[in-house]
């Protein structure tokens, strides 16, 4: 152990990859003794695999039987130190590499990255962008806006709709966008949905955007304006969250960004990496490159930290892997959905050609039951197994 802690003073660090060594070697003093009980074999040669085998250490291989319970925060503190520091080196590599190896990167990483699922989300929010946010029903709304719920049923809904961005903890946002949503329909507006988009869209999105909020007390910030962004022009704009930021700006060699900081985004963020070599190369030679470089705005996203618990943190696989039902003391409790969203989900369905007449024929009975906050697919299987 004593071997890896120290390697890297041998390795050829930048400044900055310099000083994230110092302070990942200052958190792992209090706990030196436990770190130094563990038997290490692999002794990477570059810092980005030095910070995976450090961090392999820190979450699996450590005793933590052995340790103190005022040492668990550090443990914690120093898991995350590495999770930036990966996020950091990895999202970094963008500034150089070229577009077959960034596209490469993403393919041999797509089931830890639950690729799949996350194309699937903007493939979903595509069929959407011509629609405006006041005339969509509440759950197309926020899957745009990257807010979960448990309204969103996994039948039509087969992803997370907090991927690339969530925007849960933005409650002044979703008050708006709940009481307003066409005050956002008017600065999405000013975002082509085609060809290039200018520091004039950008600035007219931006004010638009800063005016939804006036005479009310909440204050409008950034990040849930970027997923905004994201989501209308997922080629142009890279949506920014909090717990990510420090990498990203790390990564990209700017001075961090601020909740409020739209100016500095434009400039900082989406005029650096639209720079970058890979993003003007990006082209479609196979059916997932094709897909990638419809978003290419988002795919710094892939090249932050993830690992095999990334899957199961998706609140669709939540929702698949927990009962529909929960009974309580008063009775069964379920999710009630809007007449309007039960009739949307279950349209929807019974759109696919393979659906027998029979069953469509029940439409008004499969809202009903929709509606009380059954599933769309638990409710057609039902009447399939009642009227065959």
């Amino acid at each position: 152990m004593k071997k890896l802690l120290i390697s890297p003073s041998n390795m050829a660090l930048g400044e900055q990859e310099s000083q994230i060594y110092q302070n990942i070697l200052k958190q792992s003093t209090e706990i030196s003794l436990n770190l130094m009980a563990v038997k290490v074999e692999n002794h990477p040669e570059d810092f980005l695999g030095w910070c995976y085998e450090l961090l392999d250490v820190a979450k699996n291989r450590i005793n933590f039987d052995l340790l103190d319970d005022h040492q668990l925060p550090t443990v914690k503190k120093l898991q995350d130190m590495l999770i930036s520091a990966i996020s950091f080196l990895q999202v970094k590599t963008l500034r150089i590499a070229p577009w077959p190896m960034i596209s490469d990167f993403i393919a041999q990483r797509s089931d830890v990255l639950v690729l799949e699922e996350q194309l699937k989300l903007m493939e979903y929010i595509a069929t959407l962008r011509d629609n405006k946010l006041q005339d969509m029903i509440i759950e197309d709304r926020l899957a745009f806006a990257g807010k979960h719920t448990a309204k969103h049923d996994t039948s039509v809904y087969q992803f997370d709709v907090e991927w690339f961005a969530s925007t849960k903890s933005a409650k002044g946002f979703h008050q708006q966008l709940a009481d307003l949503p066409g005050a956002f329909d008017e600065a999405l507006a000013h975002i082509p949905l085609e060809g290039p988009v200018t520091l004039e869209n950008y600035q007219g999105f931006t004010i638009a955007f800063l005016s939804a909020f006036n005479g009310s007390d909440e204050k409008p910030t950034l990040a849930p304006a970027t997923r905004l962004l994201a989501m209308r022009r997922p080629d142009v704009f890279t949506p920014i969250t909090n717990n990510r930021l420090d990498a990203l700006c790390q990564a990209l060699g700017v001075t961090r960004l601020n909740n409020r900081d739209f100016e500095r985004y434009w400039q900082d963020i989406v005029q650096a990496i639209a720079k970058m070599p890979w993003f003007a190369m990006a082209c479609g030679t196979s059916e997932l490159e094709s897909k990638l470089a419809e978003v290419k705005a988002l795919l710094p996203i892939f090249f932050y930290y993830a690992d095999e618990d990334t899957k199961t943190s998706s609140n669709y696989y939540k929702l698949l892997h927990k009962p529909k039902r929960t009974t309580t003391s008063s009775g069964t409790k379920s999710v009630r959905r809007s007449k309007e969203s039960a009739a949307t989900l279950v349209d929807r369905a019974l759109s696919d050609e393979s659906m027998p007449e029979h069953i469509r024929s029940k439409r008004d009975s499969i809202i009903a039951e929709v509606e009380k906050g059954r599933s769309v697919d638990e409710t057609i299987q039902l009447m399939r197994t009642i009227f065959g």
